[in-house]
This record gives structure tokens, C-alpha cells and sequence, in this order.
């Protein structure tokens, strides 16, 4: 499941060198998976999928655009938080299963003795305002970060009207139609994949 020391690319740069589909992708050792998803954990301020991308697909160079997009759709409908489904799979699709449990495990380490701390701190002071505003401003910078992530993804498809019908639609039934997550995802999934089905059956 590992990927092949050279695997060469097709097209252009984006903004900060690394290419918009697939680069040259680099093998993972797992101590590097390791030390790659503890970076991750101690850096993922909101959720760690900016770091994740950063990471994986901007530093390391171990998965396309493409591919961190189609793990991260696959996360969506695993149960549990998104990203330690993410960490599982792409753990695995680095190294096999040793790749999941070593990804996961550096992922998860730091974020739990933190959390552990915080979550005791904040049981104590929960009235506290100056608290409550801070994590009011921590949500609001979390929320800017997972926009920039979702855009990033989207630039690979900025040339596919049906990518940006489908992304648009997303966008409306969730935040202007207020449907859940997991609805958006059981109505639009099976109609992206039968319009693509349609459009790759049509390409000469």
C-alpha cells in the first residue's frame, strides 16, 4: 500500500511550489509517519485537517490533491471525529496497518495530555468570561482555517463546472438549508458518483 519512491506528475505549480495534482511522491517510513502526525496533533489548532493537508500533501509530498481529497470523503462516513478517521486512513494508505497505528497513535498523544489538562482547567473556571471569549475567538479562527482547507482542495476541479455545481450545492444544504452533515453526504454522494460515471463514459 506504500507508494513507489518516484512517481512522476503532471501539471503545473500552485502557490507555494508544490504542484496542484500529483508531485513526485515521496516513500514513508513509519517513524517519519510518526513524527509526521505528532507535528500534526501539536500544531492541528481546530480539528488539525489544515496541518494534515499541509503536511501530507504540501511537505512530505506522500499523497496528491486528489488522493487527500478522495481519503478525506472516505473519512466522512466513518464513524467518529473526521480526522482521526483521516490519520487512520491515510496511515494506511502510506504503510498498511502499521501505518494507521503509528499515524494515529502520534496523532492522538499530544492532543490528549493537552485536552486532559485543559478539560480539568476549564471544569474548575467555567463561569470564567475571559475563557469563554477565548474559545469564542479560538472557534471563529478554527472555522477560517477548515474554509481555507475546503478552497484548497477545490482549486484542483476550478476547471470542472460540474465539481463547482456540486461543492456550491454542498455549501447551500448545509449552511443556508441547515441540513446535517450526514444527509448532505447520503443525498449528494451517489449523484456525484453517477454524474461521474456519465461524464467518464462520454470522454473519448
Amino acid at each position: 500500500m506504500g507508494r513507489s519512491a518516484l512517481e512522476e506528475n503532471k501539471v503545473g505549480h500552485s502557490s507555494d511550489g508544490v504542484t496542484d495534482d500529483a508531485l513526485i511522491m515521496r516513500p514513508a517510513g513509519l517513524l517519519s509517519v510518526f513524527g509526521a502526525f505528532l507535528n500534526i496533533g501539536l500544531c492541528g489548532f481546530g480539528g488539525g485537517l489544515v496541518w494534515a493537508h499541509r503536511v501530507v500533501v504540501g511537505r512530505r509530498r506522500w499523497l496528491s490533491e486528489q488522493e487527500f481529497a478522495e481519503l478525506l470523503s472516505l473519512a466522512q462516513f466513518m464513524p467518529g471525529p473526521n480526522i482521526a478517521s483521516l490519520t487512520v486512513c491515510i496511515g494506511a494508505r502510506l504503510r498498511g496497518l502499521p501505518g494507521a497505528l503509528v499515524a494515529l497513535a502520534g496523532f492522538i498523544v499530544i492532543p490528549w495530555m493537552i485536552g486532559f489538562g485543559l478539560g480539568v482547567l476549564l471544569l474548575r473556571h467555567a463561569d470564567n468570561v475571559v475563557l469563554a471569549n477565548t474559545l469564542t475567538g479560538v472557534s471563529a479562527a478554527a472555522a477560517g482555517l477548515m474554509i481555507g482547507t475546503g478552497l484548497r482542495l477545490l482549486l484542483p476541479h476550478r476547471t470542472r463546472p460540474i465539481a463547482l455545481m456540486f461543492a456550491a450545492l454542498a455549501l447551500a444544504l448545509a449552511v443556508f438549508a441547515k441540513w446535517p452533515l450526514l444527509a448532505v453526504l447520503l443525498a449528494l454522494t451517489p449523484l456525484s458518483i453517477a454524474t461521474a460515471a456519465y461524464q467518464g463514459g462520454r470522454a473519448p
